[in-house]
C-alpha cells in the first residue's frame, strides 16, 4: 500500500495498520507528551488486534456498534484501533455533550458494548438513567482493558473498504443529534484530504490537543498520520500554558487547532522557543471561521504560519484548504477543494458562477454515507446529482477559493435584511482585548430580530460597552452593529471548540 496525492487509500484502516507496521514497526506511531510511553506502528496493531479479537470473541457481529466512553490518551488511540480493526462500527461519544445526548447516542446507535474510561463510568450511569441504554460497559483502566469472561480473541471478521468504520453524532444544534455513518473508504478519505493538501510525509509528527470524539482531532490528527506514515502526540486536551511546551517536547511539525485556540494562545503569556518555531511547518485552524485580524496577528508574534481550512463530520473532516506557500494562500477564506469537489449552489441547487453567494456544497470520496435510521435526513442532505448540501452560505472566486459569509440557519433578519453573524464577529476581533466573540439574533418587535453580541475579554481589560460599539459602527455601520453586548467570562463551546451561538440568547441576558 502507498500514499498517493491523487488517488485516495483503497483497503480498510486495519489493512493501513498492517502496512505500517509491517514496513516500519520500530517507528514511533503515537506519543503522549508528560503521561505514558510511545507506541510504535507494531506495539498499536499488536494491541489493536488483541481488542478486536476480545470483541469478536465476545459474539459481536460485524457492524454492530461499539461504543467509546474514553478521554484523549493511550487507551482512547488502541481502543479506537481495536473497534476499527475488528469490524465494528466504531461509536465515538462525546464526553462533554452532557448524560442526555450521551444516553441517546448509546440508545440510538443500538451499541452492543461501551469501552468506558474509570473516570466516565458515573457519566455512563448518568446516560442510563436518561435513556435505555443496553450496552454492556468493558472497563478500561490505566492499565489496559479489563476484559469480562468469554472474552477470548477469535478469528476476526472479513473486512472490506465500503464496511462501515465510524458512527459520530452531530452537535443537534436544531434538533436530535444526527448519527453520521462513514465507511473504511470514507474515513480514510478523510485522512487522505489533509495529507495531500499539506503535503505531510513520514517525517512530519502532528500535536493532537482536539478530542478525537471530534471529527477534527479523528480524521486530521490521527488518520491523516496513519496514511501519510507521519506520527502525532495526543495531549489530553487543550492548555494554553503547556501548549508551546508540548510542542517542543514531542518535537512536532504541524498542529490542528481552532479559531477559540487561536485567541488564547494570542492572548496568552507562552512562547514557543526558537527550536520549536523552526521546526513547525504549519498550523492549522478549523472547525469554524478565523477572523483574519487575529490570523494576521498570529503569525505576526510567532513567526509560524497558520494555514486555515474547512470541514464537516458529514465528509469526515476536510473539504476545503489554504496551500502551504504563504504566497498562494487569502486570508479571510478557508481555502480551496484538495482531494474532492466544491461547488456554490443556488436556492434551486443549480451550480452558480465565481463571486455569486448560494449554499456550498461538496462531492467526494470522503463524503459520509449517510445518517443512521434517518432517510428523510439523509435524503435532504444530498442533491439528486450527488451534492452533499453544508448548510454554509459562500462565494467561490475565479481561482477556487470559497468565501464563506454565514450559515443558512445563523443568518440575523434585521427589517428584512439578511446580517451574516461572522461580519460582527470580525469587526469584534478587531478589538485586541477581545479573546471570544459571537453575534446572534434576538428577537424584536420592530426590526423582527436585533443583532446582539457575547464577547470574553482578556484578563484585567478596562474595554467597555461603548468602545466595542463605536469599533462596530466604524466597520459595519450602525444598522447591522450589535444592539447590546454581554460580557461573558467564557462563551459556550462544543466540542470541536466552536462557539454555540444557540446558547447564547438564554446565557445573554
Amino acid at each position: 500500500m502507498k500514499f498517493s496525492p491523487q488517488d485516495p487509500p483503497a483497503g480498510t484502516v486495519r489493512d493501513w495498520l498492517d502496512h505500517r507496521a509491517r514496513t516500519a514497526p520500530d517507528t514511533v506511531s503515537h506519543l503522549f507528551p508528560g503521561t505514558v510511553p510511545a507506541l510504535t506502528w507494531h506495539e498499536l496493531r499488536e494491541e489493536a488486534q488483541d481488542i478486536a479479537a476480545r470483541l469478536t470473541g465476545l459474539g459481536i457481529p460485524k457492524g454492530a456498534s461499539v461504543a467509546l466512553m474514553l478521554p484523549n490518551g493511550r487507551a482512547a488511540i488502541t481502543c479506537l484501533f481495536g473497534v476499527l480493526s475488528g469490524g465494528f462500527r466504531t461509536t465515538v461519544i462525546n464526553l462533554a455533550a452532557g448524560a442526555e445526548a450521551i444516553g441517546y447516542a448509546l440508545s440510538h446507535s443500538e451499541a452492543t458494548h461501551v469501552l468506558v474510561g474509570n473516570d466516565q463510568e458515573e457519566l455512563l450511569a448518568e446516560a442510563r438513567a436518561a435513556h435505555n441504554v443496553p450496552a454492556a460497559a468493558i472497563a478500561v483502566g490505566d492499565r489496559g482493558v479489563h476484559w469480562p469472561e468469554g472474552a477470548v480473541g477469535k478469528p476476526l471478521h472479513d473486512l472490506a473498504a465500503e464496511d462501515d468504520a465510524l458512527l459520530m453524532y452531530t452537535s443537534g444544534t436544531t434538533g436530535r443529534p444526527k448519527g453520521v455513518m462513514h465507511s473504511h473508504a470514507s474515513l480514510l478519505a478523510g485522512g487522505w484530504t489533509t495529507a495531500v493538501a499539506h503535503e505531510l510525509t513520514e517525517a512530519d509528527r502532528a500535536l493532537c490537543v482536539l478530542p478525537i470524539c471530534h471529527i477534527n482531532g479523528l480524521c486530521v490528527t490521527v488518520l491523516g498520520p496513519l496514511v501519510s506514515g507521519g506520527s502525532v502526540a495526543v495531549c489530553p486536551r487543550f492548555s494554553a500554558t503547556a501548549f508551546w511546551a508540548q510542542c517542543a517536547e514531542a518535537e512536532v511539525t504541524w498542529f490542528s487547532v481552532v479559531p477559540t485556540i487561536v485567541s488564547h494562545l494570542l492572548h496568552g503569556e507562552a512562547e514557543p522557543d526558537a527550536a520549536t518555531r523552526e521546526r513547525i511547518r504549519f498550523g492549522r485552524s478549523a472547525s469554524s471561521a478565523l477572523a483574519p485580524e487575529m490570523h494576521r496577528a498570529f503569525e505576526a508574534r510567532f513567526g509560524i504560519s497558520l494555514v486555515e481550512t474547512m470541514g464537516l463530520t458529514e465528509t469526515a473532516a476536510q473539504i476545503l484548504s489554504n496551500p502551504l506557500a504563504e504566497s498562494e494562500r487569502k486570508v479571510g477564506s478557508p481555502g480551496r477543494a484538495f482531494g474532492d469537489e466544491v461547488a456554490i449552489l443556488s436556492a434551486d441547487l443549480s451550480p452558480l458562477p465565481p463571486e455569486t453567494e448560494g449554499e456550498i456544497a461538496v462531492r467526494g470520496p470522503n463524503v459520509m454515507r449517510g445518517y443512521l435510521k434517518n432517510e428523510d435526513a439523509t435524503r435532504e442532505a444530498f442533491t439528486p446529482d450527488g451534492w452533499l448540501r453544508t448548510g454554509d452560505l459562500g462565494r467561490m472566486d475565479a481561482d477556487g477559493f470559497v468565501f464563506v459569509t454565514g450559515r443558512l440557519k445563523e443568518l440575523i433578519i434585521k427589517g428584512g435584511e439578511n446580517i451574516a453573524p461572522r461580519e460582527v464577529d470580525e469587526a469584534l476581533y478587531a478589538h485586541p482585548d477581545v479573546i471570544e466573540a459571537a453575534a446572534f439574533a434576538r428577537v424584536c418587535k420592530t426590526f423582527g430580530e436585533r443583532v446582539e453580541a457575547a464577547v470574553t475579554l482578556r484578563v484585567g481589560s478596562e474595554a467597555s460597552e461603548a468602545d466595542l460599539l463605536a469599533l462596530c459602527h466604524a466597520r459595519l455601520g450602525k444598522f447591522k452593529s450589535p444592539d447590546a453586548i454581554h460580557f461573558l467570562p467564557e462563551l459556550p463551546k462544543g466540542p470541536s471548540g466552536k462557539i454555540q451561538r444557540r446558547l447564547l440568547v438564554d446565557l445573554a441576558r
